[in-house]
């Protein structure tokens, strides 16, 4: 009996949930690659230092040949240009490192809920055509589109706002009522811990030779108002809730698809997620 070789997974973008999936599949014995912009130091993991912009600084990654890529980088800003550069350009380049790899089984492409511009009270899901109405769901969903040129199978994951260690501007506004929106929008979050454990289950099923689709949200299981969770929080802190407004514009987002995979939510709700942050800051 041959031993297999290790799974060889190439994450570009060594950031907050880079790293969180990294470090599970270290647990899993992959031999682990991540591209940064900056220096950076991880154990078990092969760092490599590259700019996904610069197509010449990616030639490393036609040595590596790994069986799967997730690409998750963060834009370095919030305007097109930046988000063009980061997600489509960047994308592009990698993509191109990869012509002829004939051990390229799946890419992932960490995408976001930006792309459903829609205001609506009728739960989306992946069948939902994505309606954006910015630059950034634009570009988004045009680095998506790159992916149809691969002979590999591909899945998007359309992640909607992550929080977590780290991750406090819910906290922070909490305790600031005065700053708190005029407008009360329906929200959707994940828990980073869910969204680095969910594309690694995915990952699984890939080594398993399960199918998986094209296209997953990536969000929990409750869909709630701006309010209620601040007012959740603010109530948890000891503070007076405020009096929400009508809940007027955003979207909600089913996570059916995700969890059909058989994966399960360790923060189903936003109560569960930020209890669990709230008790970590309390012990610090």
């Amino acid at each position: 009996m041959h031993n297999r070789p290790p799974l060889k997974v190439l994450i570009v973008g060594y950031g907050d949930l880079g790293g969180a999936i990294a470090k599970r599949l270290n647990d899993l014995k992959a031999q682990v690659y991540a591209v940064a912009r900056g220096a950076k130091v991880a154990s078990q993991v092969t760092m490599l230092q590259a700019d996904v912009t610069k197509l010449s600084s990616l030639s490393v990654l036609r040595t590596i040949q790994p069986n799967i890529i997730v690409y998750c980088v963060a834009a370095t800003g919030q305007t097109d240009e930046q988000y063009q550069q980061a997600y489509v350009e960047g994308l592009r380049n990698v993509l191109q490192t990869q012509h002829g790899n004939p051990q390229l089984q799946h890419v992932f492409f960490v995408s976001s809920t930006r792309v459903y511009g829609q205001t609506t009270d009728t739960l989306l899901d992946e069948n939902t055509v994505a309606l954006p109405v910015d630059f950034g769901g634009e570009r988004l969903l045009e680095a998506e589109s790159l992916l149809n040129t691969l002979p590999c199978n591909t899945t998007v994951l359309r992640l909607s706002g992550i929080y977590g260690p780290g991750r406090l501007r819910m906290i922070n506004l909490a305790k600031a009522p005065e700053r708190w929106p005029v407008h009360n929008t329906w929200t959707n979050r994940i828990q980073r811990d869910d969204a680095a454990n969910f594309v690694v289950h995915l990952i699984q099923q890939v080594i398993a030779g399960a199918q998986i689709n094209p296209c997953y949200i990536v969000t929990d299981s409750k869909p709630v108002s701006q309010y209620e969770v601040l007012n959740w929080i603010a109530t948890q802190l000891g503070m007076e809730p405020n009096t929400p407004p009508v809940i007027n514009g955003g979207k909600r987002l089913s996570n059916q698809a995700m969890l059909s995979t058989g994966f399960v939510l360790q923060y189903p709700d936003y109560q569960v997620g930020y209890q669990a942050l709230l008790t970590e800051l309390a012990r610090e």
